[in-house]
């Protein structure tokens, strides 16, 4: 059933058969001045009524064309978002008509979710974005693309619109492999590591605690790659640094990847109350600045300094980079002594 409220607006003509009517109208938005929507997006609106086809409604994703006919798509306006906007203080490192940076405060959850319904970014980006969101997925919400830890600090693009959401998603989806993508970390953890190295495993839900990820040999979870370079120590035990400051960079970006990597090669974060339970005891070896500075963190020492990325509409390469919040500069300065 069409909605009157929202006739047919982008009409294609078919010039070959054979093709799905959804597969064929994501093409034709790519290949336009259209602003692009994906399969899944293209999809909904042919079951919501929509598409017509040679003037007649047709509500079948899959329907089959033919050569000569008029394909005609209907896009509403945006709908507001379900999650309310909210006033919350926002870092806005970059922001244009397509998409901001966001340097993420320790704290701050991502995404709304079970025990976390408001008080979000994306409450907060509602509210500061308004009526510059055109709405990813027919709904005027942001797009995210990649998160952080509510307890890591750092960097995160957000888009405004399906172009930048399809543009920004299609890189991170590639890792980078093929792109300019970058994502580096710093993370303070126990004990000293190599000057630098590689970590490749698969990573999945442990089977032990659902709320934990674990490592699992690769070709079972989802593949993980982090590599590594160590930047500073501090401290000694028994011969070794006490504490590393290694910079992350992700080739992929897997749940509480870093935490989980660096955990798996026995050095876990400092402050990581998940997966560096067990070397709470090296806390009292700290001196007693460092041990003050690390108590009134409460959080995983990860921060994300540095992201880069191809702009998803101008194609411009963009780098940015954020220093150490307060709570890791004073811990990092703690631990010089």
């Amino acid at each position: 059933m069409t909605n009157p409220a929202h006739p047919v607006s982008t009409t294609f003509e078919v010039a070959e058969a054979g093709e799905r009517i959804d597969r064929f109208l994501a093409r034709q938005f790519q290949d336009s001045d259209a602003q692009p929507l994906s399969r899944t997006r293209i999809k909904a609106l042919i079951e919501a009524g929509h598409a017509q086809l040679d003037g007649k409604p047709v509500l079948d994703a899959g329907h089959i064309l033919k050569a000569g006919q008029t394909v005609g798509l209907g896009v509403p306006e945006a709908v507001p978002a379900e999650p309310q906007g909210e006033d919350i203080p926002l870092v806005i490192v970059y922001e244009d008509d397509d998409l901001l940076v966001i340097d993420k405060p320790v704290g701050l959850v991502v995404h709304p979710a079970a025990g976390h319904e408001s008080g979000t970014l994306v409450n907060a980006l509602i509210a500061h974005c308004g009526d510059s969101l055109s709405g990813v997925g027919g709904v005027k919400r942001p797009g995210i693309v990649h998160r952080l830890d509510k307890d890591t600090s750092g960097l995160l693009v957000v888009a405004k619109n399906d172009r930048a959401h399809q543009g920004l998603a299609a890189q991170f989806a590639d890792h980078g492999r093929t792109g300019p993508l970058e994502r580096a970390y710093l993370a303070f953890v126990w004990g000293g590591t190599r000057p630098h190295g590689t970590v490749e495993t698969g990573i999945d839900r442990s089977t032990r605690n659902r709320e934990k990820m674990a490592v699992v040999p690769l070709g079972r979870g989802r593949e993980a790659i982090t590599h590594y370079a160590l930047v500073e120590t501090f401290g000694e035990q028994a011969g070794q640094p006490l504490v590393s400051l290694v910079e992350c960079r992700l080739e992929t970006g897997r749940t509480h990847q870093i935490r989980v990597h660096m955990a798996h090669l026995g050095h876990p974060l400092l402050g990581d109350a998940v997966y560096g339970s067990g070397f709470k005891t090296k806390a009292a070896l700290l001196p007693e600045e460092a041990k003050a500075a690390l108590a009134a963190m409460d959080r995983q020492a990860l921060h994300a300094r540095l992201l880069g990325f191809e702009h998803p509409v101008s194609g411009e390469h963009m780098v940015f980079e954020s220093p150490l919040p307060a709570d890791l500069a004073a811990l990092a300065q703690a631990l010089r002594g």
